[in-house]
Formats: C-alpha cells, structure tokens, sequence
C-alpha cells in the first residue's frame, strides 16, 4: 500500500488501488479539507507557489506563436480585482454573473472572482440568442461577462441581442482581448468595438473589464464577505440541444471537495494543456480549481481551445514547446491525433492523457496509443457531481475498458431499480445496474424545480443515467446510457455495440449509432459514419460489415449515412441530440415522397414541446399529412407550403 500523507493542503499520495482509497478514508475529510470555499481555496494555493506559473496563454495554434503568462500572485490579484469589481457593479451573495466567454485568461478571473462575489454563470457562447436568454433569466443573473468585438466571432453581437432579452442585466463588461494581439490587430479591434452594436436599452452600462479590474483594491474582498460552504457558488447548464437546458447549481463545498480529493489521483508538477472550454465543468474543475490548488502549470490553447487554429494540426509540437506533462480531452480529439503524425516532436515530457466528457471506444483508444505510445486514462464523472466520480489512477494500474476506481470520500453504488425510478437493492458484482453517486460533491438540485422530479433513488443518492457494473477490484465498467439506448419494440440495443464494430473499419473515423423514430417498432438503429479523406466509401460495404460482425441481430443498423463532418457539441462530444433530429427528418421525408407529397421539413427542438417536427405542405395535403405523421411520437407543426 501507498505511503500517503494526510495534510490540510493536500491529500498527497500515490493512490494505485481501491486500498489506498481506502486508507486515505481513515482520516475525516471535512477537517483535513484546507479551504470550504473556492477563493480561499485559491488564495492559499497563491500563497504556497507565488513566483510559479499558473497560466501561459497563446492566442494562435502554431509552435513559435507569442505567449502571454501569469503568476500565482498575480493569478490571486486579478481574481480578487474582478470579484471587488462586481461587488461595485451590485453583485452580492446569492446573485449571479453569467459569462460568455472564450477561453481567455480573464475568464479564469471572471469565474471564480464571480464565485468570490456571489454565482458565476457560465454560458456555452456558441448556444442560440434564446437559449443563452432563457438561462441569464433563469438565473437572474445582473451582470454579463462578453467577448469583446473580435474577427471571426459573434460572441459580442450575440450578446448584445441577449441583454435587449434580460431585463435583469445592469452591467455588461466586455472582455477585450486585444493584450494578446500585435499592434495592428489591437487597432483593428479597438476601432471594432467603437463601431460595434450596443444595447437598445439605455439603462445598461457598458464597462471594459480590465479597465474595471485595474481600478481595484488586489490584497482583499471589500465586500468582507463571510462564505458557508453550502452557499451557491456556480450554476453549470447541461446540454442545450435537446431542449432547454437544464441549470445545475454548485456549492462551494462541491467544487473545493472535488478540487482537493483530485490531489489523490493526480501527479504534482503538472503542466496540463487546456483545450476544453471552460464553460463545461470538465475545463473549470481539470484545468481550473483542481489545477491551481494543487499549483500546476496551466497552458490555454487558444481561444477556441482545441477548435483553435493550427491547435490538432500543431499539437505535437505545442507538447514539445510547452513540455506538457498531462492533457484532457474528448474521444473525437483522440482519435483526430491518432492520425496526426509525431514526426521529430519531442513528446518525451508527456506521461499521460486523460479522457472524460464522454464515453471513450476501446478502438479509439487502442488507436490512439498505438500512434502515439502515450497511455490514454479515462475517467468518469459528470456536472451534477461536479466534474470527476471516479477515475483511473496514473500513479497506479490503468485497466482498459474502464472508468477506474472511485475517488476518496465518493460512494458510488450500482443499484437495482422499480418501475418509479427508486433503488431497491444494490447490484452484486458484475451485475448490471444503474450507477448512483453521492458524496460532498454532489449537487443540490437544479435551478428548476420540475427538472429534479426522479434525479434520487434515494435521499442523497443521485441517478446519474448510467449502466455499469463493478469488477472484483473496484473497478467501475460503463455499460451504456439509459437514455441512449435505442428502443427497439422493446429490445434495448446499446449504441456502442454498432459503433465498436464499424469503428473496426480501417478507413472510419468516427461512428454514431442513434433511434429512427419508426412506427412499429418505436425506434429501428441507424448509424452515421465519417471516413479518412481520400478514401471511397460506399454504405452496402459497411452493412455488410455489420451484418457479419455484430452480434445482435436487432442491434443491426437500418441504415448507415456517410458525413462529410460528424456534428460536434462545443466541447467536443458527439452531437447525438443533432443526429437523432437528422434521423427522424429522413423518415418523414421518405414517407412523405413515397405518398408523393411534396413538402419542406424541418424537425427541431422546440423550447416548449422538445423535438418537433415543422412541416411545409399544400394546404389541401394537410389531412394526409397528419395522418401519416400522427403514428409517430414527436409532434407535428403544419403550415402552408410557400408561406
């Protein structure tokens, strides 16, 4: 067993088993943590590693791009400048800052200086106008954090049009990032923003946020706040494809917990590449909180991240310029690097990678190390449970096919549920179950009260919608999501068995299996593919391919459609919710022509109804048209064709 340390900094150990799990349990957690609330949290990290780096930040992906880097202290200083500066703008305990913000490192000072001061709300900026609304109005949040004008983006124009639908908003600051651009560019930007739009509401003022910042006392809170650890310190929206999103709320217990047990799990010393947004928990907690309380080295790549330019074509070398020790990323980053050659890149500093956010393919992980020798963790987790459950661990063995073992003081069953959604008994080993959570990192509900009808299975045990099972070794396997399986008259068909089998094929590069919405049988599968360019693909190939290699018959898919690009969500996930529309829009097209109806339809999600189904056609056609679309399950929208 492991020689750990209990302190209260950190929990330093090398964590390789269940046991040393165990053995750090002995000690109580909540005295040993060093800090309950995010900006002492951070504050004491400042303290202890002042003159380290805590932040490189390069606006474009190429090797020799120009940096722009900060310390510890003036990490502590900034974050304390833009907490003090929202407390001016009325920003207090309870009421909430939304964000929409690229990866910068103001959005560092601006999460958790709103953490300092009351909620930080951070918004996915590549979300619709509407969407982004409805959750700066949910939240009632008073203030906004927004790029400033800047080429290529539409974050401040898409702002702006947000503010006009948020009466709640007094403040906005607009976050320039001309401090990170030669000096034609900073011209350029600057005159950009004098031109730019503004609110048609007259009563919002417009402040820019670094000004604001410099005019700020940077040694403490003038507010004097006094924290609880059960106070509100961000809100975190889930999704926003597949209706609107839902808003989950964190306390400040639930992210210093999760930042502090990280310290089990990982190596010190980190240099950690940030390529996530920081709007997902994943980059706010990995590359965020954890990372600068255990005083590593945080390198922002680009804006944008990993969708940055020259980030994927130029990884490589950007490894060997920073001498990356770790990265976190996503499968489809993955397996875009297992086809991007080392060549004469220096990666020797990069001991391992990390994979959350999503479910990862055992051929795109073998892939991906073959390629690269660099062996691929994955790790499991999710916001409600503020980022990280279980993981496994680098220091210790990494058991492919895996999520790993669970992290210190985190319980994770696998249970057995009725037909309410209730746990009745827990499952035996190797049994599958539905997998619940509970801990100091689990969240106190969402925002909006219907959305926690059925998230307990029982009091404290959060349903995270996940099926898995546990080996002898407390090593927790993923078996699917619930609300991903593919329904077929009743036959629950895992999606991964369709992808794992055409992932298989040397040419794909990416699969996704989804439902096709389907009279009789509720859902048939389908799946879409994308190919290595330049290779000649055709689907009677790759049906035949699963025809004979999966095992199921009822898993097989109906159809397989090549893409040009798979649909991504802003972080890099799969976007099935988008898929799954496309899905159904096929259907109700072939119905429609085979009845020769023309028609021009469109099926999305509807913020009131979900997905819906909005159909052109003559007005002398509607009658078949209902009827032949009432079959089915998503609601039907008509209006006359032309109009």
């Amino acid at each position: 067993m492991s020689e750990i340390l209990h302190s209260r900094a950190h929990i330093r150990s090398a964590v390789r088993s269940l046991a040393d799990v165990l053995e750090i349990e002995q000690a109580p957690w909540h005295q040993n943590m060093p800090a309950h609330n995010t900006y002492d949290l951070l504050c004491q990290a400042c303290e202890s590693h002042a003159d380290r780096m805590a932040l490189r930040f390069v606006m474009k992906g190429e090797p020799a791009a120009p940096e722009s880097s900060i310390t510890y202290r003036e990490l502590r200083w900034r974050v304390t400048q833009a907490a003090n500066a929202f407390h001016r703008a009325g920003i207090l305990k309870g009421k909430a800052v939304s964000l929409l913000m690229p990866n910068l490192p103001q959005t560092h000072y601006a999460l958790l200086g709103a953490q300092a001061a009351g909620i930080a709300s951070p918004i996915n900026p590549m979300l619709e106008a509407e969407h982004i609304a409805g959750i700066i109005n949910e939240t009632g949040a008073e203030a906004l954090v927004a790029l400033a004008p800047l080429p290529g983006t539409d974050i401040w124009d898409k702002a702006m049009d947000v503010v006009d639908r948020c009466p709640g908003i007094r403040v906005v600051f607009a976050a320039s990032s001309r401090q990170y651009l030669d000096q034609p560019e900073e011209a350029l930007i600057e005159d950009m923003f004098a031109k730019s739009r503004k609110p048609k509401r007259n009563d919002v003022a417009i402040l820019d946020f670094d000004t604001a910042l410099d005019a700020e006392e940077s040694d403490r809170l003038v507010s004097a706040r006094e924290f609880d650890e059960f106070d509100v310190c961000s809100y975190f929206h889930t999704g926003g494809t597949t209706g609107f999103p839902k808003i989950a709320a964190h306390t400040h217990l639930n992210e210093t917990f999760i930042a502090w047990t990280l310290g089990a799990i990982l190596p010190a010393d980190n240099v950690l590449l940030c390529g996530l947004p920081l709007f997902h928990v994943n980059g706010a907690m990995v590359t965020g909180l954890a990372a600068f309380h255990s005083g590593a080295e945080v390198v922002m790549l680009t804006p944008s991240g990993y969708r940055g330019q020259g980030v994927l074509h130029n990884f490589w070398k950007l490894v060997e310029r920073f001498k990356a020790t770790s990265f976190s990323a996503v499968p489809t980053i993955y397996a875009a690097l297992a086809d991007l050659p080392i060549g004469d890149a220096d990666i020797s500093t990069l001991r391992y990678a990390v994979c959350g956010a999503a479910p990862l393919p055992s051929e795109v992980a073998r892939r991906f190390e073959s390629a690269s020798g660099i062996q691929l963790f994955e790790g499991y987790g999710l916001t409600e449970g503020a980022c990280v459950s279980s993981c496994n661990p680098p220091l210790g063995e990494r058991r492919f096919g895996t999520v790993g073992i669970r992290l210190p003081h985190q319980q994770i069953k696998v249970w057995k549920i009725d037909s309410n959604g209730n746990a009745t008994e827990e499952c035996n080993g190797g049994e599958v179950g539905v997998i619940g959570i509970c801990g100091p990192n689990v969240f106190p509900g969402y925002l909006r009260h219907l959305d926690n009808q059925g998230i307990w299975l029982r009091p404290g045990w959060l349903n995270t919608g996940d099926l898995g099972y546990f080996d002898e070794d407390g090593y927790l396997h993923l078996t699917g999501r619930a609300k991903e399986l593919i329904i077929r008259g009743g036959h629950n068909i895992d999606p991964a068995m369709i992808e794992d089998v055409l992932l298989k094929v040397p040419f794909v590069t990416a699969v996704a299996a989804v439902g096709q919405p389907d009279v009789h049988a509720g859902e048939l599968p389908v799946a879409y593919v994308t190919i290595k360019p330049g290779y000649i693909a055709n689907t009677d190939d790759l049906l035949v391919v699963a025809r004979e290699l999966i095992p199921e018959r009822a898993a097989i898919p109906v159809r397989i459609e090549i893409l040009e690009k798979m649909p991504l969500t802003a972080i890099g996930k799969v976007a099935k919710a988008e898929l799954r529309l496309r899905a159904a829009e096929h259907v109700f097209q072939q119905l429609l022509a085979a009845h020769d109806i023309p028609a021009k339809i469109q099926v999305r999600t509807d913020l009131r109804r979900g997905t819906t189904a909005f159909i052109e056609c003559v007005v002398e056609n509607s009658p078949q048209v209902h009827e032949l679309l009432g079959n089915f399950a998503i609601p039907v929208e008509l209006s006359p064709l032309g109009q």
